[in-house]
């Protein structure tokens, strides 16, 4: 039934452009050289004309785990207070990409930072092909701004982190975590509001000691309901750790030199001395940095997701 209404939902949007060019061209048929008509005409067509693109980019989705729902965690990098409100800003940048496609966010873990911002947090996308969207976005971004928190109005550069991994579905990439392979600490939730926050130590950090990951839940009710999500997320890391080793066991047969680009700096949004956002693996910039960071991505995302096919299809010849 999921695999019927999976293809259901890519039919769908196939249908509704070809009604809409119908529309367009019966339109013209009918009113000719009537005011408005090729006016509103062009409109259908370019709303068409921007689904199929939506379209064309759903289409590269063909890995294993790009339709999946994303699991993504912000850190705050370099910089101090101004990399803890950077962190914070990306946070609303992202769930505001999430609002516009019409995405489920929830929130399993947020630290707080010291005077401004946060130190980290962690939160679920759900929706068809959210992972193979955010994928675009894990590595550094970079920030350069007058600091707000600078008495002397000085500019300062601040980095964040952004990790994404795919939410799991049950029976899929089951690795088996053993009781000895990990530290479990349990810790008051912190945040606003709520009858339990900073009262019972429902928090969970688990501490994965071979790899070193550590991932943590603070959002939920219980200590159990906090386990669960944070084993959930440890088991996304390894699997997509393990993803990441394969892939470059692969490369390494094949002769391949994979480009450091890929997993460090991939963006920087400068808003002094002018207002640039630019992405260091395609070259696609913007002047537009507040609607960047109002959650308009996409102009980033599709340029990047067409690379990788490119950087795919080279690798495979």
């Amino acid at each position: 039934m999921k695999q019927v209404a999976d293809l259901r939902a890519d039919m769908e949007p196939l249908d509704h452009v070809g009604r809409t060019l119908d529309e367009a061209w019966e339109l013209l048929d009918l009113m000719g050289e009537e005011a408005g008509a090729d006016e509103e005409a062009r409109s259908e067509v370019a709303a068409a004309a921007q689904e199929l693109e939506r379209l064309e980019m759903a289409a590269t989705f063909d890995r294993e785990f790009d339709h999946h729902g994303a699991i993504v965690s912000i850190n705050s990098g370099a910089g101090g207070t101004d990399a803890a409100d950077w962190a914070q800003m990306l946070l609303r940048m992202y769930v505001r990409w999430a609002e516009h496609h019409g995405f489920e966010v929830h929130f399993s873990d947020e630290t707080p930072g010291d005077e401004a911002g946060i130190k980290s947090a962690t939160f679920f996308v759900r929706g068809r092909n959210a992972y193979g969207m955010l994928e675009s976005e894990r590595g550094v971004h970079r920030l350069v701004r007058i600091s707000p928190f600078d008495a002397a109005h000085r500019r300062h550069t601040a980095f964040a982190s952004v990790g994404v991994v795919p939410e799991l579905e049950a029976g899929e990439g089951q690795i088996e975590i053993k009781p000895d392979e990990i530290r479990i600490e349990t810790f008051k939730s912190g945040g606003a509001g709520g009858q339990y926050v900073n009262k019972t130590e429902s928090a969970i950090r688990i501490i994965h000691l071979a790899t070193g990951i550590i991932v943590s839940s603070q959002q939920e009710r219980s200590q159990m309901q906090n386990r669960d999500v944070a084993m959930s997320i440890l088991r996304a890391k390894l699997v997509l750790r393990e993803l990441e080793e394969r892939d470059r066991k692969l490369a390494e047969l094949r002769g391949e030199k994979l480009s450091t680009e890929w997993g460090s700096q991939i963006r920087s949004y400068v808003l002094n001395p002018y207002q640039l956002v630019k992405d260091h693996r395609t070259g696609v910039e913007t002047g537009s940095v507040t609607s960047v960071l109002d959650g308009e991505l996409d102009l980033f995302i599709w340029p990047y997701l067409q690379q990788r096919e490119r950087f795919a299809g080279s690798a495979v010849s």
